[in-house]
């Protein structure tokens, strides 16, 4: 799959069949999460991959849109360490990069996943730390469960010229 492929075609997947996810298309996928750009070159980041079906199905116990993960035959939790920022502030950046990347790796790979808001939401935040040990120099940023589609994926446009503004609003 070409690069504006993998762009233009990704989409939330929220459902997943019950087929294994190879542990090396994971890996790749980390790397390319790893291989995201950051302020300063500081990659604060960490990755929490949890193939555990009794910790996927307690998520939704306390992030009310994360039901897939009861689906879901992985899921990776990426978390900001600020105290490795070279600019401060720009971690909550830096994750939301390394997350698309993963996204978009996992779907050029033909796995579906879904990005599912974690930070600046305390309870959800609460409930990961609580859940998978996180310290508490450790922010959760963002939740992916992942697996095989079980759902159709397509090219959809949404291209919005009116959205473009030339050399001045």
């Amino acid at each position: 799959m070409d690069a504006l492929d993998c762009l233009m075609t990704r989409r939330s997947i929220r459902k997943f069949t019950k087929e294994p996810v190879d542990p090396e298309l994971i890996q790749a996928a980390l790397a390319a999460a790893m291989a995201a750009p950051s302020a300063g070159n500081a990659r604060p980041w960490h990755f929490v991959l949890t193939t555990d079906r009794a910790l996927l199905d307690r998520v939704p116990d306390f992030h009310p849109y994360a039901a897939m993960t009861r689906q879901a035959q992985a899921a990776i939790l990426v978390c900001a360490e600020p105290a490795l920022e070279k600019y401060p502030g720009y971690w909550p950046i830096d994750c939301a990069a390394a997350t698309e990347n993963l996204l978009l790796a996992l779907h050029a790979q033909g796995l579906g996943a879904v990005w599912t808001g974690v930070y600046p939401d305390q309870p959800r935040v609460e409930g990961f730390r609580k859940l998978l040990g996180i310290p508490g120099t450790i922010i959760p940023h963002s939740f992916v469960p992942l697996g095989h589609p079980d759902m159709p994926s397509g090219r959809v446009d949404r291209f919005q010229a009116e959205r473009i503004h030339r050399e001045s609003w």
